[in-house]
């Protein structure tokens, strides 16, 4: 069976995956062919790694009384 060749969108959520889980081996390989192609694709691959590097530096730095979820932002009606 032949991996398709992802699209810039798809490689792009892989690298966004791989910050929180590890991908599957078609995931990988699709991906890496991908960046070896694409030098946009590259570059946003190298700051993925400096977020997941931030997210592990930073990680139990969350100061008390503040959301434990960045991602879960609303308004305090």
């Amino acid at each position: 069976m032949m991996l398709k060749h992802s699209s810039c969108k798809e490689a792009t959520r892989l690298m966004s995956k791989r910050l929180d889980t590890r991908l599957t081996w078609r995931e990988s390989l699709s991906l890496r062919l991908h960046l070896a192609m694409c030098r946009a694709c590259s570059r946003c691959q190298a700051q993925f790694r400096l977020l997941g590097e931030y997210r592990r530096r930073f990680k139990g730095d969350i100061p008390q009384g503040t959301r434990k979820d960045p991602d879960a932002f609303s308004d305090r009606s």
